[in-house]
Formats: C-alpha cells, structure tokens, sequence
C-alpha cells in the first residue's frame, strides 16, 4: 500500500491552477464586458473576484471533493443532494446552456476566418443574417462529421490553443502597457479614479450576468482536487494563484484596451470584432502592420475549431450517458456502428438551428451575434445556481458528506456564503433577460425580449417533457407514430415563424399577437402528441 502510495501521480497546486485558469477566462471575455461597461469593468472585476470568484472555486472544490467516485459532475453533486430527478434535470440544464455556447463557437469561427484570410471584417460585412446563419449551420455539420474521426487530435489542440490563446492575451497586455513607455497615449480620457467607477443602474444589473458568464467554468476541474497529495493545503493556493492570475488579466486587461479604445466612445461591433481590432492597434503602435491580428486570428481558429469538436461530442454523450434510461427517451439513446448518439447529435444540431433562426429577423449581423452572446449570459448563470444549491445542502448536512477539502470550517458561515452566491447569480440571471446594446424600450429591445423567453422555455422547458415522452415509450412501445411526429415538427416552425414574423414588425400589439400564437401553437401540438400513436 505505501509503495502505491508512493507511485501515485499527484497533480501539483501550480498545474491545477493553470489548468483551471484556462477553463475560467479569456481575453473575448474581458473584449465583452469592456464593451457593457468601459471602464468601470476595472471596479466590477475586482469585486466580482474577492466577493464571487473566490468563494466560488473554493465550494467547487469542497464538492469535487465529496462526490470523487462519480467524476466530479454538476449532475452528480446534485443527485448525491436531491435526488435521481433533479440530477438529471440539472444534466438537461447543463447541456441545455451548452446550446448557445456552441453556436457562439460556430459563429466566432466563421468570423474568425473571415479575419484570417481578408485581414479585416469585409467577409462578414457583405453576408445577410441569413447566410451568416447557413455559414454556422455549415460548421456544425463539418465539425460533427469531422470530430468523431479525429477526437484525440483535436482535444490536443484544443489544450494547445487555449495556452497560445492565454499567452496572445498576456503578450496584449504587457506590449500595451509597454506602449506607453514608446510614446504612446491613452485613448480613454480623462483617466482617472471617477472613470473607473460603475453606474450602478438598470443597465449596470443586466450585465452582470455576462461578468459570471465569464469567470465561471471552475467546476471542470472539480474531479482533479482528490489527485492532489494534500487537498486541504494545496487547493487554496491553487484558488489563490488562479484569482492573482485572472486579476492581472482581467483588471490591467481592461486597461489595456482603455489605452487603444475610448471607453465613452466605442465601436458598435466591438464585441463582434473587438479582439482583432485590438491586435490590429497593437501592430500599428509597434509598426508591424497586422502581424498580431494575423497571429490572433488563426490562434483563434484553431482553437475554436477543436473546441467546437470537442464541446459537440462531450456534451451530447454527457447528456445521454449521465441521465440514464429512466428520463432519456430511447431514441435519444440509440447510437450507430461507431458508438455515437446519433440522433443526440440531430437534436443538437436541430435545437441549434432553433436559436440562430430567432436571430435571423434582428436588423444586423452584429445584432445577431451581441444578442446570442447575451443570451449565454443568461443561461450560463442560470446553470450556475445548481453549484450553490449543492453546496447549501451539503454544509446543512455535513456529517453525511465527509470531505478532504473543507471550505470553512464553520457550518452555519459556509451556508450563507453558499446562500449570498445563489442570490447573486440568480438575481444576475434574472436581469440579464432584459435586452443589452439595443435602445431600452425600442422595437428591437422588445423583440430580443420576446425571444430571450422562447429561448429560455424552448432549451429549458424540453428537459421537462422528455420524462413524459419516455414514458409514452414505456406504455406504447413508440412515443409518437410518424404521422404524429411530422404534423408536430410542421405546427412547431410554422409557430416559429409565424412568432418571428410578426415580433418583427412595427404593430402596436405584436407582443401580445406573439404570445397568442405561441399559446395555440403550444395547445394544438399538445393536442396532437396526447392521441395514442397508431
């Protein structure tokens, strides 16, 4: 026993760190919430890592901690608290947020592209928010084909392009500051202490979502705190090493953009085409023309495109092998020759169209991708909330979830920080679903409004009748006959765009219309699949 104890490989607190640092920000994140709050962000990141980051990795690690034989997963920690339902309600949730994710990946790699071959947005600027949808829709078809053949390859590249993606972004920051040292000046003024406090109003609350959006992803490193040699030593300094890190990046990140960006003053794509824009001012302060967009731009590529791979494999398997048979209908779980679920993929595929044809009716491309980029805001803090409820329910019982790693010994304390977490994240969740970079009240804000909802019900409000679905399997053999099927997806898109069309006009009661065809539309499909299936 001691010589495999003394075999055994153990992670270091410095790797875990790195390896946590990359699942937890990027320098599209800090591009994003530079664009919600010039910046004032510098104030909104500081507090977010002392008064959120760091409680936040420290309960992932108490929960990675308790549920070690089970891998670690969300999923896990909350069937290990609540039961086999929620578990897999909290599996669909998880795979549900991952929809707008992926489709964000797709998008960015097809403007990634864009900006690697011209050298400049023109590819984009010259697409309808119909082709820019074809295009992505392109990509998840290629990447599906293409992942199941080289997976290994293109999780190493994956884990090559996040650490060159780490190291544009610390080499953006330093080469920025360092400018000012050559000459340059700060774009931002005035720059002082005033410039760098938030508005704390309406339109402060609907973009905090998008700060969690960017700093969570710690619970993927969960499964790794039990192969530490000493958990409760050596993963505080790993949290303390990964905020000193997202500290540097985030705060003199900001800055750094302030130097080449005026902050009161910022282009409307920013978001969209931020990250070239800003290597493409970097390479003309230091007199090189392009070459850092040129460098950016195909890190960015080859990243996305492996992450995109990866992420459309592992959340598909992950939903239908982590919920099991008793939720999953098993035409979800019917997989080909090769081991694949299909017909996973399909609804991947499938639910994605759904949410880039929401979009396709917004005025502009760049409405298109700021809107879906909001809406993970949304979502993703949304998934975030399970973390805390596990952690609640873990320190109201303690004797019965023994631990390695304790985050605060005092029970009672560890709970209302678990609590306050909660709070935060679901009152961010909940204010995100207003509309950003739109005029408030506007025709457009109240349409992104309408189909901020739809997204909502349609990803979340399905892991609810899949059960239903399954046992209508259990009873008749099939769900639903084929006849059945095709009369259901028929009513549902001409729901959707019968919603669409007309949340796009200009008549005083479209919301309301809306809401109307989407009650009948809802009622009749109900209607259809309640008949026994002949």
């Amino acid at each position: 026993m001691d010589n495999l104890e003394k075999n055994r490989h153990y992670i270091s607190w410095p790797v875990l760190a790195l390896m946590a640092f990359v699942t937890v920000i990027g320098f599209d994140d800090i591009i994003y919430n530079f664009k919600n709050q010039g910046m004032g962000v510098i104030t909104s990141w500081i507090l977010m890592l002392f008064l959120y980051v760091i409680p936040y990795s420290l309960m992932v690690g108490q929960l990675g901690s308790i549920f070690n034989q089970e891998g670690g997963g969300l999923s896990s920690w909350i069937r290990g608290t609540n039961g086999e339902f929620l578990g897999y309600f909290t599996a669909w949730t998880y795979w549900a947020a991952s929809i707008p994710y992926v489709v964000d990946t797709a998008n960015s790699v097809v403007i990634g592209l864009g900006w690697a071959i011209e050298g400049s947005g023109k590819f984009q600027d010259t697409m309808s928010n119909g082709q820019f949808a074809l295009w992505t829709l392109l990509v998840f078809v290629v990447f599906i084909m293409v992942q199941s053949r080289f997976k290994r390859s293109l999780e190493l590249l994956s884990s090559i392009g996040g650490i060159a993606m780490f190291g544009m972004t610390v080499l953006f920051v330093i080469m920025a500051l360092s400018s000012l040292g050559l000459g340059g000046h700060i774009a931002t003024q005035p720059m002082n202490l005033s410039a760098i406090v938030p508005k704390f109003d309406l339109k402060y609350l609907t973009t905090v979502g998008l700060l969690i959006y960017a700093v969570n992803g710690c619970e993927l490193i969960a499964p790794f705190v039990t192969k530490m040699k000493n958990p409760r030593r050596e993963f505080p300094k790993s949290m303390l090493m990964l905020v000193i890190m997202t500290a540097f990046l985030t705060i003199f990140g900001s800055f750094a953009l302030g130097i080449f960006f005026d902050a009161h003053h910022l282009p409307n794509d920013l978001k969209m085409n931020g990250s070239y824009y800003a290597f493409q001012a970097l390479g003309q302060q230091y007199h090189v023309g392009n070459l850092f967009m040129y460098l950016f731009a195909w890190t960015e590529v080859v990243y996305l495109a492996a992450l995109l791979s990866v992420l459309l494999d592992a959340m598909t398997r992950m939903l239908i092998s982590d919920t099991g048979r008793r939720y999953m209908p098993q035409f979800l779980r019917k997989t080909n020759r090769a081991g694949l679920p299909i017909n996973g993929y399909l609804l991947t595929c499938l639910l994605s169209g759904f949410i880039l044809f929401l979009g396709i009716f917004l005025p502009e491309m760049n409405d298109v991708f700021n809107w879906l980029l909001n809406l993970n805001g949304i979502i993703s803090p949304g998934v975030t909330c399970w973390i805390f409820y596990a952690f609640m329910r873990v320190r109201k019982n303690p004797k019965q979830y023994p631990s390695e790693y304790v985050f605060i010994k005092n029970n009672r304390l560890a709970w209302w920080i678990g609590l306050w977490a909660l709070i935060i994240t679901a009152i961010a969740t909940v204010f995100g679903i207003a509309p950003q970079d739109v005029a408030e009240f506007s025709p457009i804000w109240w349409h992104e409004l309408v189909i901020n909802i739809g997204a909502i019900i349609v990803l979340i409000g399905l892991g609810a009748v899949l059960p239903v679905i399954t046992k209508r399997e259990e009873k008749y053999g099939v769900a639903f006959s084929k006849s059945q099927c095709f009369t259901m997806l028929l009513l549902t898109i001409t729901t959707m765009i019968l919603s669409v069309i007309v949340g796009s006009t200009k008549l005083v009661e479209r919301n309301l219309i809306v809401v109307g065809i989407i009650v009948c539309g809802f009622v009749v499909v109900y209607l259809v699949g309640k008949r026994r299936p002949q």
